[in-house]
């Protein structure tokens, strides 16, 4: 007598992986969304790796636990895998206070952040294409 089974929130060619309550600020964390963005998986995963933010770290394990569920339960090929989404969304915020002067209190906030990672399979011709630099094939 349970819950009705819900619809899939992604396609049938894409996998995502949710990271929720990092202490960082989503201005912090969108840049280094932004970073990944619209690139293949493996170039994806190379630039965080590199990235000299903290926060990279964090984003890293949610784009490999997307490509895991890819692999692992929708059977896509890891391969032609990219980075279709990658959103920030802000939760709460832990509220803290500061003694100033006077007997005065100065207010502190310190947010916390959700991100979404969406990887999807490229079509075999768009993958082609993109690894043959985006030419397209002459017919002879």
């Amino acid at each position: 007598m349970g819950k009705k089974a819900q619809d899939r929130r992604v396609g049938e060619t894409e996998a995502m992986a949710i990271s929720r309550a990092i202490r960082v600020s989503p201005r912090k964390l969108n840049l280094v969304a932004e970073l990944i963005r619209g690139k293949k998986a493996e170039t994806a995963l190379a630039e965080l790796a590199f990235s000299r933010r903290r926060i990279a770290g964090d984003v890293k394990k949610v784009l490999q636990s997307a490509i895991a569920n890819a692999e692992n339960n929708h059977q896509l090929d890891v391969d032609r895998l990219y980075v279709k989404e990658a959103t920030v969304g802000r939760t709460a915020a832990m509220r803290r206070f500061h003694a100033r002067g006077r007997g005065r209190v100065g207010g502190i906030e310190k947010p916390i952040s959700n991100i979404t990672v969406v990887v999807g399979e490229r079509k075999q011709r768009d993958a082609e294409a993109k690894d043959a630099g985006g030419k397209s094939e002459e017919k002879a």
